[in-house]
């Protein structure tokens, strides 16, 4: 969770969605949150494995996203899994609900970062990949650590 020049930070990562989808485009779209949410995120307790994203009422929606409770936020803590609004241009909402109308096409999200001051979320329009795909994913991921231990060996 180390902090760049450019003031990103990392805070969750989905690396589940890269394994089960093929990512054709990615967004990111700030989130509606609280305070104690906000001061829970800074510390990096957040998961997005669970989570998935859905629109309704031309509105975006993230769902299972889990943030824990901040330990100093007692009353002010909200419900760890409640629904959270996603804040996105309205044109690429449209975009996204064209997109998913399609056969086969979901919306996942793929990292929550820090962005400055701001919590932003990445998602990305995913096609749901079959078993051999994942199969073939990751003979290559294989082939490619076999590569990099020999280029390794060779060069020592």
């Amino acid at each position: 969770m180390a902090k760049d020049k450019t003031g990103f930070k990392l805070i969750a990562n989905n690396k589940k969605a890269y394994h089960d989808y093929f990512i054709e485009n990615k967004y990111e779209a700030g989130i509606e949150l609280y305070g104690t949410e906000i001061k829970s995120l800074r510390q990096g307790k957040c998961s997005i494995k669970e989570s998935y994203i859905q629109i309704q009422n031309n509105e975006v929606f993230i769902i299972g996203m889990h943030i824990s409770p901040y330990e100093k936020g007692n009353i002010f803590n909200k419900d760890p899994l409640r629904t959270r609004k996603l804040l996105m241009h309205r044109y690429e909402i449209r975009k996204l609900t064209g997109r998913i109308t399609e056969q086969g096409y979901t919306i996942v999200p793929l990292q929550v970062y820090l962005k400055g001051s701001l919590v932003k979320v990445e998602i990305g329009i995913a096609k749901g990949k079959k078993l051999y795909d994942k199969r073939q994913a990751i003979a290559k991921k294989d082939m490619k650590r076999e590569a990099e231990r020999d280029f390794k060996v060779r060069n020592l």
